[in-house]
């Protein structure tokens, strides 16, 4: 279950956003993936539409219902914010971070980081300790 502190949370952040509950629309869908018979039987897929916005969001993080539905809520809150406030997400921010580690190195970046390289090496070689013949 979801603490009351982190359902204040969201709705703080709801409040933020300017979402009502009167806006929203909510439906359930039938669950599927990992987790056997209990996610696949039941539906705790969470989809909310937001009129004013015409944002739509999809949850299924838990196999809980009602945690899907305040997740879906903060994930709701957190785009529009993203999109009005140009605000960017912590999830977006991760996905940048690990696409900036994967991108190619320029030629330049490759020759420096390897001169680097070759210069700790080196370093490393003059503290060996010498040995007599």
């Amino acid at each position: 279950m979801i603490s009351p502190e982190t359902i204040d949370k969201i709705k703080a952040l709801m409040a933020e956003a300017s979402i009502f509950e009167e806006d929203l629309e909510e439906s359930f869908i039938l669950g599927g993936g990992p987790g056997g018979q209990k996610t696949n039987k039941t539906s705790n897929v969470v989809r909310l539409y937001h009129e004013p916005s015409g944002f739509q969001v999809r949850v299924a993080e838990n196999r809980s219902r009602e945690i899907n539905r305040w997740l879906a809520r903060r994930a709701l809150a957190e785009l529009i914010l993203e999109k009005e406030q140009k605000r960017k997400s912590a999830a977006q921010e991760r996905r940048e971070k690990i696409r900036r580690q994967k991108r190619r190195r320029s030629r330049r970046q490759r020759e420096k980081m390897l001169e680097d390289k070759h210069a700790h090496s080196e370093k490393k070689q003059a503290r060996r300790k010498v040995e007599l013949d």
